[in-house]
């Protein structure tokens, strides 16, 4: 009995040491499962023992992030935990640096990347990134995206192929937003100037109505240079052989502050501005840095040859993304008799100040200003603080500025822009392009007289049949009955202003003018130039506007923007121009071209 008992104690020892081994090694291998991790680069979802993550890209499990040459591309990565217990997650990108591929994300809106280190999540907790890839190079490029997994309580670590996805910033001082964004290349090889350059740069910016386009930053003050997208009007330059900024009709126009003249039509511009900007008007046969014999201070200017050329380094004139596929004066004289211009194929040429040429105005941020919003494209412009306005229902139309965008009229002829506001609180407006008809520009002869009137040819048509057929009635309520129209005579090397004041003599005016409820602009006022041609594929027309040249011949606007003599027995295209009355408010919009505003009159 007693050996009985003591085999049977010794057998169950033996199965006691055995339970204790086994349970031993099990707790060491599940600790090992628990802590070893193993990371593959293109899983889209491992096991780390017995640790898992999913992953996807824009709501379909993937790690790769792909986008076409010269471009960038914005993917929504979900990042998720499915164990049953909390575990430690990052995420970061795979393969070789390249100075043509930036990896950054945004957080408005989403979550933080993860650092190198790790970020925890609870059990079944995902979260959104929005990812942002840049390729600058001339091929389509493919990231792939990594993720390690481990116990909550260990650090992480990225592997050596691999790299960490940094922020962007999307809203700040507009300088640093727009040297953060990689598709805005930078040459910093001008200590006074980093110019921003290439085809595609995110480089729009939406301020006071009107698209421009961020050009170059200045280092010592980081203030932004920018010049409209678009060329606002056309005006000659100056009498024959005086290439002077200085002094100029230009410099005069560029910084009116009346109704008549650009900076009195801009948003608050002691705000936005530096009202003391150094314009270099030093005259110049070549694209280098000219000298600085030539300085011009003044709020508003134009570009001058070398700033035009710089936009355009490592590429061609032609795909510049200063080349709007106009004619535009530059600031710089070639001679004492010819002044510098960009033709409409984007290289540079020269013509007689005493020529009516399209105006891009040029501005400087000032410092401290910021973006609060947008991409740099042109159909998510930047905009800026204090000028992106929202919830405009109720205000006056005659509060807002020139540029901005109108739902007006019907059928395919809608989309209206503010040109300024008139005496007694009427706003002008005027077609974003000239009328259509089922899709073609149509064309009117002016008439026997280059003197405008109701009675004329194209006055009666748009006092007639566009009030008819153009408009619906309740917008005719909307629009003065009587507005007055000038006609004054702006021959070549004249001042623009005779366009409104035929002459002046001391403090008298003496006035050419006509009585209409619809009429067209006249020389030097904004809109007058070339309309925005970004989306119609190369079609464009001549158009009438209101100024004659002499006493037989009228002036159009090319579809090159120069405004010229033509007779008035030719067809143009048209583009209405019409004064609307004070107590005019808009109920939605924002007055950008995609968003244009809709208006209710009290």
């Amino acid at each position: 009995m007693k050996g009985l008992l003591r085999k049977s104690i010794s057998k169950t020892y033996a199965i006691l040491v055995i339970l204790i081994t086994c349970i031993t090694v099990g707790s060491y291998i599940s600790y090992a499962m628990f802590t070893v991790t193993e990371e593959k680069a293109n899983a889209i979802s491992i096991v780390t023992g017995n640790l898992y993550y999913d992953l996807k890209v824009d709501g379909t499990a993937s790690n790769t992030l792909t986008v076409p040459a010269n471009s960038f591309k914005e993917f929504v990565v979900t990042l998720k935990n499915p164990n049953n217990r909390p575990t430690r997650l990052n995420l970061y990108y795979v393969g070789n640096e390249s100075d043509a591929i930036d990896v950054a994300y945004i957080e408005e809106g989403y979550h933080q990347v993860p650092a190198a280190t790790g970020e925890n999540f609870a059990s079944g907790e995902s979260k959104q990134y929005k990812i942002r890839v840049s390729n600058i190079s001339s091929s389509p490029i493919s990231v792939n995206l990594g993720v390690e997994a481990g116990l909550d309580y260990n650090d992480l670590s990225i592997p050596s192929d691999g790299h960490e996805i940094r922020k962007m910033t999307i809203r700040g001082l507009a300088a640093d937003v727009i040297k953060d964004d990689m598709m805005n290349r930078l040459n910093t090889s001008d200590s006074e100037q980093t110019f921003v350059t290439g085809e595609k740069p995110n480089n729009y910016i939406w301020y006071s109505g009107k698209f421009w386009r961020a050009v170059s930053i200045d280092p010592t003050d980081n203030s932004v240079k920018l010049v409209t997208q678009w060329n606002i009007s056309t005006i000659p330059y100056n009498p024959s052989n005086q290439t002077a900024f200085e002094g100029s009709y230009m410099e005069e126009w560029l910084n009116d502050t009346s109704v008549d003249g650009f900076l009195g039509n801009l948003r608050e511009p002691e705000k936005f501005i530096k009202m003391d900007s150094q314009w270099n008007a030093t005259m110049t046969t070549v694209t280098t840095k000219p000298s600085k014999t030539t300085i011009v201070e003044g709020a508003v200017g134009l570009l001058n040859i070398y700033e035009y050329t710089m936009s355009y380094s490592g590429t061609t004139y032609s795909n510049g993304y200063l080349n709007n596929g106009l004619w535009w004066w530059l600031l710089t004289p070639d001679s004492n008799i010819l002044l510098l211009n960009v033709h409409s194929q984007g290289y540079v040429g020269y013509d007689s100040v005493a020529l009516a040429c399209g105006v891009r105005p040029a501005i400087n941020l000032k410092s401290s200003v910021k973006i609060v919003s947008g991409d740099g494209t042109l159909n998510n412009p930047y905009r800026l603080e204090e000028d992106n306005d929202s919830n405009l229902n109720g205000t006056l139309l005659n509060t807002r500025y020139s540029g901005e965008y109108i739902r007006f009229g019907i059928g395919e002829n809608t989309l209206y822009r503010i040109v300024s506001h008139e005496t007694d609180g009427l706003t002008k407006i005027t077609s974003a392009e000239p009328l259509k008809n089922n899709g073609e520009f149509i064309t009117s002869v002016f008439g026997n007289t280059v003197n405008y009137s109701s009675s004329n040819t194209i006055g009666t048509f748009l006092n007639g049949e566009y009030l008819d057929n153009y408009i619906r009635s309740d917008y005719r309520n909307m629009i003065e009955e009587n507005t007055t129209w000038y006609l004054g005579t702006v021959n070549t090397g004249a001042s623009y202003r005779l366009a409104k004041y035929s002459t002046a003599t001391g403090n008298e005016l003496t006035f050419n003018q006509t009585i209409a409820q619809v009429g067209l602009l006249r020389l030097g006022e904004l809109m007058a130039g070339q309309f925005d041609c970004s989306d119609i594929a190369g079609l464009t027309t001549n158009y009438w506007i209101l100024t004659p040249f002499d006493s037989t011949n009228l002036r159009d606007s090319h579809n090159n923007s120069y405004s010229y003599y033509m007779n008035p027995n030719i067809e143009n295209g048209i583009k209405p121009t019409i004064n609307l009355k004070s107590n005019i408010t808009i109920i939605d919009g924002s007055g950008t071209k995609l968003d244009p505003f809709i208006l209710f009159i009290g």
